[in-house]
């Protein structure tokens, strides 16, 4: 009989649950329960949606589990260790002002990428806390521990749904996207957390990547965790020069690299990755979605849209769209709006509509992609991922727009996967028998070089609108 370990996946729409084999990967069953579509959730729901995803006997049989949680969610606890407020999710972007009001007290974005590897904005946690001290005084009072979604989960799964008495812990990879742990220094900057709170709470241990956070007791070893990008650099193998582009709700471009990065524009966050090594990113917050949109402006769906956008002559007829329909966080613009270039009567059609939306959301991401070549990480081959990554539509614009090879994994929940893999890590630590992660093989079709120069004018025109729009 093979070793068994689960992944959990906590991120904003769902809790995905799947069981591997351990030796191998290979997922053997997995289940799935929804989350309410917020900005902020009462995290009670996360722990109702992780024991429905794991009933019917999902776990019968697991020697390990581990999580990844979405990055960045302020979930704050009292003396009773009782969450005092609804926890305020990485896609809420009341604290943009925070945001600002940070950089300025603390000297600039340079003085913050040096310390903590990124920039605040609103999605960083410390910008959060920083909102709740302003908004929600007598809140931020009783705050005596702060933890993120992923801390919170582990801790409820190690108590059995129970925090009294457990080891409160997180793992770098997601400490580093708090605003006050630094990737560089491997320590907490508990100076920045009492710049945003206004004093220092409690914070959970950070362990190594192959540490365990507790055993059940019913004797089910929970590994460290980590925050979801890092899982899915887990799931995913990455090794230096691979560059993920993972189209979801957010779009997100990110590669593993052997040194930390400090880029004080803000547009390349310096978070650790869950090996011990780091994990450079660019975040957006309109990704899928934009397609979703769009395919309803025309009165289509997804199937749709994509034929349209293949009926489309690369450039759309001279349409170009900036999707911020969500605000957006890179660049920086939370209070924007999406915006339309180049109309003119003869353009405005449905498949020039569909190829501008595909367009406007790959060239975001382009953007992201030059931004990690601009702080030094290597791009030789970039993995695509996420829903809209299947699209053919998707998979036509990338090879122009991106300019690198690329591969599709194969589907998969990659999250999860890599959550899976941590948690074989630790098993066999903890037995003294491995000191790196189990390797488990990746199965991914390579896409065929774009036809044509038409890339650069495309990126050209929708570069020349966001100027005109937002001075960038």
């Amino acid at each position: 009989m093979p070793t068994l370990v689960a992944g959990v996946d906590s991120s904003t729409q769902s809790t995905k649950v799947i069981v591997c084999d351990a030796a191998t990967g290979e997922v053997l069953r997995e289940q799935r329960a929804a989350h309410p579509d917020a900005t902020e959730v009462d995290p009670s729901l996360w722990w109702r949606a992780y024991e429905e995803a794991t009933a019917g006997g999902l776990l019968d049989g697991v020697s390990a589990i581990a999580v990844a949680g979405q990055q960045h969610g302020m979930v704050v606890l009292d003396e009773a260790r009782e969450v005092i407020r609804p926890a305020v999710l990485w896609n809420d972007t009341r604290s943009a002002g925070a945001a600002t009001q940070l950089i300025t007290e603390l000297g600039g974005g340079q003085v913050w990428a040096d310390a903590t590897g990124t920039v605040p904005i609103a999605s960083i946690t410390v910008t959060k806390l920083r909102w709740l001290a302003e908004h929600e005084p007598e809140a931020a009072a009783r705050v005596r521990t702060v933890l993120l979604p992923h801390d919170w989960l582990t801790a409820k799964i190690v108590g059995g749904g129970d925090l009294a008495g457990v080891r409160l812990v997180t793992d770098r990879g997601d400490a580093s996207g708090t605003g006050y742990w630094s990737p560089h220094e491997e320590r907490y900057r508990t100076d920045l957390l009492e710049l945003g709170l206004g004093h220092v709470p409690d914070l959970p241990d950070v362990l190594g990547p192959a540490e365990a956070a507790g055993t059940t007791a019913g004797g089910l070893l929970v590994g460290a965790g980590t925050g979801d990008n890092m899982g899915a650099a887990l799931g995913l193998s990455l090794g230096p020069g691979d560059i993920v582009v993972s189209l979801g709700t957010s779009g997100t471009v990110f590669g593993v690299s052997e040194s930390s990065t400090a880029d004080p524009s803000g547009l390349v966050a310096g978070f650790a990755d869950a090996t011990g090594r780091f994990l450079p990113l660019v975040c957006t917050l309109n990704a899928a979605r934009v397609l979703t949109s769009v395919a309803v402006m025309v009165g289509t769906d997804l199937a749709g849209l994509e034929r349209l956008a293949l009926a489309a002559a690369p450039g759309a007829g001279g349409l170009s769209l900036l999707p911020y329909l969500d605000g957006e966080r890179t660049p920086d613009l939370p209070s924007a709006t999406g915006t339309l270039g180049g109309m003119t009567r003869a353009n405005m059609t449905p498949k020039n509509l569909a190829r501008a939306a595909v367009e406007g959301m790959l060239c975001g991401l382009a953007d992201g992609l030059d931004a990690l070549r601009d702080n030094g990480v290597p791009v030789a081959r970039i993995l695509l991922i996420g829903g809209a990554a299947r699209s053919t539509a998707v998979q036509a614009v990338a090879t122009g727009i991106f300019g690198a090879p690329i591969e599709v994994p194969d589907p998969g929940e990659y999250v999860a996967l890599g959550a899976a893999r941590q948690a074989a890590w630790a098993l066999a630590a903890s037995r003294g028998e491995a000191p790196d992660p189990p390797v488990w093989a990746l199965r991914s079709t390579a896409l065929p070089d774009s036809e044509g120069d038409w890339a650069a004018d495309v990126r050209a025109a929708y570069g020349r609108l966001r100027h005109t729009v937002h001075g960038l």
